[in-house]
C-alpha cells in the first residue's frame, strides 16, 4: 500500500518547458539548441541548482560564454525573462490537494536553485507538503542516488510505499533503480489515471484539466 506521493517542483507543480519556451522566443532550431546549451543545459546552471554557484555568479559565467559565442543579447534577454514559465499548475496542485484529503503524505524533489526555492515557498501550494529536499541544501543533483535517499532517511519513508514523479524520464529511471516507483509526468489527467492505477483513487467526477492560472 502506498502512503507517499513524492513530486518534482519544475515542470510538474510549476510549469518549466524550456525548449518550448526557447521555441516560442525566436523560431529556430539551430539558434534554440544554441542558447539551450548555453544556459538551461549549461554546467553553471547545474553547479546553480547543486547550490555551487550563485544565480549571480553563474548567470555572469552564462554571460561571458554567451559573448564568446556572440549571443549575448540573446541570453540576457533569456536570464531577464525565464522566470515567467514558472506557473503554478493548479490541475496537479488540485490533484495534491486531493492527495492530502485522502491522508497521503506529499514531499517534493527536485532541481532547483535557492533563489527560485525560496520563490516557491511563498506560493500557496507550498503548506500542502510535509517536507521535501532540494538538490540546493545538498549540493548534489538529481539522478544522484544520494538526493533520493536522503529523502527516504530524512523522513523515514518506506521506498516501498513511495510513488515518485518527474517529467525527466532519466530521473525516473534513477528512482525505479532504487526501488521506488516512479511515474513519467506528461499532465495532470495522465498522472491521476497512473495513481488509479497503482489504487491511489481520485475523485472520478473529477478531471484534472491542465488549464492553468499565471501567478
Amino acid at each position: 500500500m502506498y502512503k507517499n506521493i513524492v513530486f518534482d517542483l519544475g515542470g510538474v507543480v510549476v510549469g518549466f518547458d524550456p525548449l518550448n519556451y526557447l521555441a516560442d522566443r525566436f523560431c529556430d532550431e539551430v539558434l534554440e539548441q544554441d542558447l539551450f546549451q548555453l544556459t538551461f543545459a549549461s554546467n553553471e546552471w547545474k553547479k546553480m541548482d547543486a547550490g555551487e554557484l550563485t544565480r549571480e555568479q553563474a548567470e555572469q559565467e552564462m554571460l561571458t560564454a554567451a559573448k564568446n559565442s556572440g549571443y549575448f543579447f540573446e541570453v540576457q534577454g533569456i536570464l531577464d525573462d525565464w522566470t515567467s514559465m514558472l506557473r503554478t499548475q493548479y490541475a496537479v496542485v488540485a490533484i495534491i490537494k486531493e492527495l492530502k484529503r485522502r491522508n497521503y503524505n506529499v514531499y517534493y524533489l527536485s532541481n532547483i536553485s535557492r533563489d527560485i526555492l525560496n520563490l516557491l515557498e511563498q506560493r500557496d501550494f507550498w503548506e500542502l507538503f510535509d517536507g521535501g529536499v532540494a538538490s540546493c541544501e545538498l549540493m548534489v543533483n538529481k539522478p544522484s542516488p544520494i538526493i533520493y535517499e536522503t529523502l527516504l532517511e530524512r523522513y523515514n519513508l518506506n521506498r516501498e510505499e513511495t510513488i515518485f514523479t518527474d517529467d525527466n524520464p532519466i530521473n525516473v529511471k534513477a528512482a525505479y533503480d532504487l526501488g521506488i516507483t516512479a511515474i513519467q509526468f506528461q499532465g495532470a489527467p495522465s498522472l491521476a489515471k497512473s495513481f488509479t492505477a497503482y489504487g491511489i483513487e481520485m475523485i472520478p467526477r473529477r478531471r484534472f484539466n491542465d488549464k492553468t492560472k499565471k501567478r
